[in-house]
């Protein structure tokens, strides 16, 4: 795990500073003159923070389009290492806390991971985690089932590098799998409830797979 530093930091609460007064002032402006009742301070704090994630994944996705996260290794103190850090900061602060508090329906998460980053085909909804959204793809009618885990990143010791999970359509990942970067996962595959699909793993078209480490339980028939 390496250290992330002051101007880092820095950076991104500028950046947050950003989406928050715009939440400010575009609350005070849209919502200011409503008539809301005893409960007037309590709505425009909830609409204010709905604001403020709006205008954050704004930003976020802004910064990566200028700035853009590269697949493979990323150096130390490189800038890629730099927009790493500021990346994180968002994850870690805003938007890691709403992919874990399973508080935001299902159909309504679609959304976030698109805002995010990630590539989702039609009819395809998670209700595990999908970390690192810009590194994960998945094809149509595809479910990632409760709690399972897609990991895109590689974080050992010194290395930090990104490796897409590439994932087909009609495919079913089962809960509290964990899914581990430069997977590559087939059309109509299946990953049982509770595996550790390794790094570099492909599950070829059709298969089973399940265990710790996940193993092919049935080839394609």
């Amino acid at each position: 795990m390496r250290k992330i530093t002051l101007t880092q930091i820095i950076v991104f609460f500028v950046l947050f500073g950003l989406a928050l007064a715009f939440a400010i002032v575009s609350t005070a402006f849209l919502f200011g003159d409503m008539a809301l009742g005893d409960f007037r301070g309590v709505v425009l704090i909830i609409l204010g923070i709905g604001l403020l994630y709006v205008y954050a994944i704004v930003i976020y996705r802004f910064f990566l389009h200028y700035l853009p996260l590269p697949e493979g290794d990323i150096a130390p103190n490189s800038t890629e290492e730099f927009v790493y850090h500021v990346y994180l900061l968002f994850y870690l602060i805003l938007f890691y806390p709403i992919m874990r508090s399973g508080f935001v329906p299902v159909p309504l998460m679609r959304i976030v991971y698109l805002s995010l980053g990630a590539r989702l085909g039609r009819n395809t909804y998670s209700s595990g985690i999908l970390l690192d959204p810009p590194f994960i793809q998945i094809g149509d009618n595809t479910i990632v089932g409760q709690y399972a885990l897609l990991v895109p990143h590689v974080i050992e010791g010194s290395k930090l590098a990104h490796e897409p999970i590439c994932v087909g359509s009609n495919v079913t990942i089962g809960a509290h799998a964990i899914v581990l970067s430069g997977v590559r996962i087939d059309d109509d595959a299946m990953v049982a409830a509770g595996a550790v699909v390794t790094k570099g793993t492909h599950i070829c078209r059709g298969e089973v797979w399940g265990g710790v480490p996940a193993r092919r339980l049935r080839a394609n028939e």
